[in-house]
């Protein structure tokens, strides 16, 4: 199956060497649950986009240090892309900034949140009936980086994940659409370094504080991998139905 990652943003200098840009995260996260993906990348920040929506049977839409209200030419570009994929059929993942542009895309809104940063370990509850899990789950954890969030959804659209903090953690629309808002492609160091990194310049010492103590427990665990296998079972079941 190729995967089409819609980049829209990339890792911070500082840490790029070290980790690779959001891309590989996605590529490596999928390596782990046996995807079988080959991938194709659209920096669309630099105005990359694939010609037609079928060019790859399903899509990635990663993070980004931009915000969905910024309103640059290439997010109009890439919610079009949206509506497109989304009547060709083709499944779409979407991840933090993908999430909300995505929500943008079919109507919902996305503002600064009130109670501010999300950063370290976030647990999130899985509520309704959720086809591409299997097994008894209810809840997991993994990264969370953003100050915005939805804050209202999209009529299509169904939470399958939820928190205090974030109320639309997680959306589906219809069979061939699911995004999140946390991060299950930053493992615990990268999350880590990424939240010392903005410590200050950018999120409050008080909260980056905070995160940091939850990333550096002796306990401290992500479920991304498992969540990863939810992604990868909910692309191949989607590309069936399509």
């Amino acid at each position: 199956m190729k995967i089409g990652i819609l980049a829209t943003g990339i890792t911070p200098d500082e840490l790029l060497n070290q980790y690779g840009t959001y891309a590989d995260m996605f590529v490596e996260l999928f390596a782990q649950v046996e995807a079988d993906f080959e991938y194709e990348v659209f920096d669309v920040r630099d105005g990359v986009f694939p010609i037609t929506p079928q060019q790859c049977e399903g899509w990635v839409i990663t993070g980004s240090k931009f915000n969905v209200d910024e309103n640059r030419d290439w997010m109009d570009k890439l919610k079009q892309l949206i509506l497109e994929i989304n009547e060709a059929g083709r499944p779409i993942l979407g991840i933090c900034f993908g999430h909300q542009i995505i929500a943008e895309a079919f109507g919902g809104k996305v503002e600064a949140y009130e109670g501010g940063w999300g950063v370290g370990l976030h647990s999130y509850s899985l509520i309704g009936d959720n086809g591409f899990i299997s097994g008894n789950e209810d809840q997991f954890t993994i990264s969370a980086m953003h100050r915005y969030q939805i804050t209202e959804k999209p009529e299509g659209a169904r939470v399958f994940a939820e928190s205090d903090f974030c109320k639309y953690a997680g959306l589906q629309y219809g069979d061939n659409i699911l995004t999140l808002q946390a991060h299950p492609e930053f493992n615990l160091s990268y999350e880590t370094d990424l939240v010392s990194l903005r410590k200050g310049a950018v999120i409050p010492d008080e909260i980056a504080d905070a995160g940091l103590e939850m990333l550096r427990a002796e306990a401290a665990a992500t479920d991304s991998v498992k969540v990863a296998g939810w992604m990868s079972a909910f692309m191949g079941a989607s590309l069936v139905k399509s």
